[in-house]
């Protein structure tokens, strides 16, 4: 997956030549910096690895907890809040009758 996208490996850069010319670069002070670039490459590939199997675990843990949750009972076709909270009116209206709103 990360090799599709990662056009160069730790190890490309450790194996890579350069030519010398009269006014280059000095060859050590370039083998330092490719030194550190090559322990930021493993550090990043190490990095992104733990959290791709992270990733993959947090989805299955969701997908095992989705599917362990009941499934919330739905109200009846035309039902709505308002005929509920009527419906609770009407009964302690019944039950304790016009005690409840004096």
């Amino acid at each position: 997956m990360l090799s599709d996208k990662v056009k160069l490996t730790s190890k490309d850069i450790l194996e890579k030549e350069f030519k010398t010319a009269m006014r280059g670069y000095k060859p050590e002070d370039v083998d330092k910096f490719l030194d550190l670039i090559i322990k930021d490459y493993e550090t990043f590939h190490t990095e992104i690895e733990e959290l791709q199997h992270e990733n993959l675990k947090l989805r299955k843990e969701l997908e095992e907890s989705n599917n362990k949750r009941p499934q919330a009972a739905s109200q009846p076709a035309g039902t709505t809040n308002f005929d509920i909270l009527k419906r609770l009116s009407n009964l302690e209206k019944h039950v304790f009758g016009s005690k409840l709103y004096d």
